[in-house]
């Protein structure tokens, strides 16, 4: 099972796709991807939406893992991320790849197996659980790839819940 994750922000998008094979992970890309402060927003919006479009048309992922949206002190920086992953959500639908949206706390606890996780802890384990040399950087592709864990374990307890009703 091929899954992408994305970490939506408007400076710096990370993606990571993995794939899924029995209880095992393989990498198969991860990076972000980058716009520049001093360019409009809908040009920043446009770039992420292309290169989104670019990496699923490259990989075809047959998932797509982002971050669910969640209130930060700041609404100027939820509405920028908001618009961001708008964007990277349109170009996986526009391919019919599921979307499936999970809270940071729901990552933590997938990757980490506590909710309250540091983010340093995430890091460590999305570097052991995918057999890295280091922890990505920057921190949104590690949250990008530990987003693709999250739905391969998520997306694993739900197919053996169904199995068990068969």
């Amino acid at each position: 099972m091929l899954i992408m994750g994305v970490d939506p922000g408007t400076a710096i998008t990370g993606y990571g796709i993995i794939n899924m094979m029995g209880n095992k992970f393989q990498v198969i890309t991860y990076d972000c991807i980058r716009t520049q402060a001093e360019f409009p927003l809908d040009q920043r919006l446009r770039k992420i939406y292309q290169e989104i479009k670019f990496l699923i048309g490259e990989y075809r992922p047959e998932h797509f893992a982002i971050e669910e949206l969640f209130f930060n002190k700041n609404t100027r920086t939820a509405l920028a991320v908001g618009h961001a992953r708008g964007v990277a959500m349109l170009a996986a639908a526009e391919t019919n790849i599921p979307v499936y949206e999970y809270t940071p706390l729901q990552v933590k606890q997938a990757v980490v197996g506590y909710g309250r996780a540091e983010k340093s802890q995430v890091q460590s384990m999305v570097k052991t659980l995918l057999g890295l040399d280091k922890v990505p950087k920057p921190d949104d592709v590690a949250d990008a790839l530990a987003l693709a864990i999250c739905h391969a374990h998520s997306y694993k307890i739900n197919m053996f819940k169904d199995m068990k009703h068969i």
